[in-house]
């Protein structure tokens, strides 16, 4: 599904990514991981688009994006979160959602003149495919809401029911762990565990290696910019190198 093919990417003389390369396949659940400065975030960056690699190739679906722009890699199915979800806190839960449908023909003014039917249709479309997805993900209550006022939990269910809106069939997804409490972490995880069910893919970046162990089937570990090694959680988390590169202790 992914592929990444000696992939690196220098700041002046930093190597925030040197040389790395792994595969995610199709319809698993991929983790990356690693302490904080081994490149995690910066190879999101280079496979979502946010920034472009000094050298190597990125593939997906076998062909090679590195040179697309992120809007592009979206619309070839890669969406996207972050560790930090940023709504448009002035508008209403649902507003964010029907703002991340793909392919609206209503953005064009043309359509709007000679084919309205089509135009309204589409919008109806999305209106129930968005409450579809606030209704999967607990949200419901909270669709004519501004965004503003959700937790840090539920900011990260809004960030995943947006992501969803844009129909990826891969998705990256930016410690999903992070900052939700134990309650709603349950939600979060038993949902990725259905959308991946359902056929898509998901390359994950998680701290929170109990969550790692409970939802990938392969792990990614990078250390200093470099790939340190990869397999199963509970190999990998015995891993004398990684065990170093997390300053000892176990993991799991």
């Amino acid at each position: 599904m992914l592929e990444m093919v000696g992939v690196s990417k220098h700041f002046g003389g930093v190597k925030a990514v040197d040389n790395v390369s792994f595969r995610v396949e199709r319809g698993s659940i991929t983790g990356l991981i690693g302490p904080n400065g081994a490149g995690k975030t910066t190879m999101f960056d280079l496979i979502a688009g946010a920034q472009r690699p000094s050298d190597g190739r990125i593939l997906l679906n076998g062909r090679a994006v590195e040179r697309q722009q992120a809007q592009h890699r979206i619309g070839a199915g890669l969406g996207r979160t972050f560790q930090i979800p940023r709504p448009f806190g002035e508008m209403t839960v649902l507003e964010n959602l029907l703002l991340s449908a793909q392919r609206q023909i209503g953005e064009r003014i043309l359509p709007n003149w000679i084919g309205a039917r089509c135009v309204a249709g589409q919008e109806r479309a999305h209106l129930a495919k968005a409450r579809a997805f606030l209704d999967f993900l607990s949200l419901s209550a909270l669709a004519d809401e501004p965004a503003r006022i959700l937790s840090g939990g539920q900011r990260k269910l809004l960030e995943l029911a947006r992501v969803l809106m844009a129909e990826p069939e891969i998705i990256l997804l930016d410690e999903p762990a992070a900052g939700v409490n134990p309650a709603l972490l349950e939600t979060i995880i038993a949902r990725i565990g259905e959308i991946n069910r359902g056929g898509i893919t998901f390359l994950v970046i998680e701290h929170n290696m109990d969550v790692v162990a409970r939802l990938c089937a392969k792990v990614v570990v990078m250390a200093g910019g470099r790939l340190l090694c990869e397999g199963a959680p509970g190999a990998v988390a015995r891993d004398p190198r990684v065990i170093e590169a997390y300053l000892g202790g176990t993991m799991l």
